[in-house]
This record gives structure tokens, C-alpha cells and sequence, in this order.
């Protein structure tokens, strides 16, 4: 299970510490488990929302929102931030690109993009609410995660060392397309037709971004890869309340 907590150390600010650095393959062998991780996020969420049942609408949004960022200590948004300011002001240029994600500073267009997808996935967690689609809390989670997943299999890692080559290297790809097959099934099962409506949203966002990284990259990066998660969040979130 080590692959397993090696995942859930890196995905969440829950207090998960392992005693050593962990070896290429097991770094590799940890993305089967984002799925899961996923799935652990979207059980709390779902929990928090069944526990705020009854209290003001805006106050619920707003804490199941809090709690979601909370759970992954905002790691996916600081790679929509660097991804955000790097696409606009690399001007097309793939070097110019990759220099810009790698400042730590944030400009006027991170912050813009960060607001807007914060703000969507607030409106839209209102409205699921409402209507009482809890259920959601549980998909989208394990969607984002299970495309990190696809991402590392389909695509490849531009930033040579570190974390993301490791992973990209490491990954079991057949059992990796067994994991995407079961998340899913399992979309499907729990959701009926909302489950396929979900995932073919899920699938045509991540087909989309992927392609952008490709003609920009020719590859992607843990930072991109951050932007992908919290962008198809947002659309499936949206997209669920929309249908």
C-alpha cells in the first residue's frame, strides 16, 4: 500500500508523512492510486455536505468549496496559476513558456483565471445543492484525478528529472488503462446516463487541454497537468448543473 500513501501524500495536505524518499517505481506505481485518492476526497465532501444540510445556501457553497481546496493544500490551483500566466505571456513560444511556469511570482492573469475558476466552481456547487445532486461531490474528484492519470499515460513529460519524470517513466501503463476503465464503469454504474453525460464532458475537456499542450509543449508538466485537473473540475461541475 505504499504506492497508495505515496499518492495521498502527494495530492492532499491531509497529515500523511513517509519515512524515506521513495523509489522510481513506486513513484510510478502511485498514480494508479489518484483515483483513489479522489474517491477519498469526494467521500469527505459528500459527508461535509450531508452535514451542512439545513444551513444558509451561501455559507454551504462556500464551505464545501473551502474544504475542497483545503484538501489538496491548493496544489492543482498554483499549476493553473503558473499555467495561466505562462500560456499568455509565452506568446506561442515553447521556451518562453516553460521559463514563465517556472516563476514562483504570479501576474494579473493568474490571479484573473484563478478567481474565475473559484467562482464557477462556487456557483456551480450553489446550484448542485439546490438541486440535490450530491452525488457529484463523489464523481468529480475521482474525474480530476483519474485525468492525471490518463495525462502521465498518454502524454509526454517535457521537464526532464524530478518528481514528473519519474512518475511519467514508472507508470504500469496496462494496469493504468485498467484503472481509467474501472473509474470508468464505475461513473456510469453510480450515475446511470448523468455518469455518461459526465464523462463524456470529462473526456472532450481533457482531449482539449491535452491537444493545447501537445501544439505548445509537445508534451506536458506538473504544471499543466494541475491546470488540466482543476479546469475539467470546473466544466464537469458546471456542466452538471447545466444538464
Amino acid at each position: 500500500m505504499l504506492p497508495f500513501w505515496i499518492a495521498l501524500q502527494f495530492l492532499s495536505n491531509l497529515p500523511v508523512r513517509l519515512p524515506g524518499i521513495p523509489e522510481p517505481g513506486q513513484l510510478g506505481r502511485s498514480l494508479l492510486f489518484y483515483p483513489l485518492v479522489g474517491l477519498l476526497f469526494g467521500g469527505l465532501l459528500w459527508l461535509l455536505n450531508e452535514w451542512l444540510t439545513g444551513a444558509p445556501l451561501l455559507l454551504h457553497a462556500a464551505l464545501l468549496l473551502t474544504a475542497w481546496v483545503l484538501l489538496s493544500g491548493g496544489l492543482h490551483l498554483d499549476g493553473l496559476a503558473d499555467s495561466a500566466d505562462a500560456w499568455l505571456g509565452g506568446f506561442g513560444d515553447r521556451e518562453r513558456t516553460l521559463l514563465i511556469m517556472k516563476d514562483p511570482r504570479s501576474g494579473p492573469i493568474a490571479v484573473i483565471t484563478l478567481v474565475l475558476v473559484l467562482l464557477l466552481k462556487f456557483a456551480a456547487l450553489l446550484a448542485l445543492i439546490e438541486q440535490g445532486q450530491g452525488l457529484m461531490l463523489i464523481i468529480v474528484p475521482v474525474l480530476g484525478r483519474a485525468a492525471l492519470l490518463g495525462l502521465f499515460l498518454s502524454t509526454p513529460y517535457v521537464r526532464a528529472g524530478g518528481l514528473g519524470q519519474a512518475l511519467a517513466d514508472h507508470v504500469p501503463r496496462r494496469a493504468g488503462w485498467w484503472v481509467l476503465l474501472v473509474c470508468a464503469l464505475g461513473c456510469v454504474l453510480v450515475a446511470g446516463w448523468a455518469g455518461v453525460l459526465t464523462l463524456l464532458l470529462a473526456c472532450t475537456v481533457f482531449i482539449g487541454l491535452r491537444h493545447m499542450m501537445l501544439r505548445r509543449l509537445g508534451g506536458c508538466t506538473g504544471d499543466t497537468a494541475g491546470a488540466l485537473l482543476e479546469l475539467l473540475e470546473m466544466v464537469v461541475l458546471v456542466g452538471g448543473v447545466l444538464s
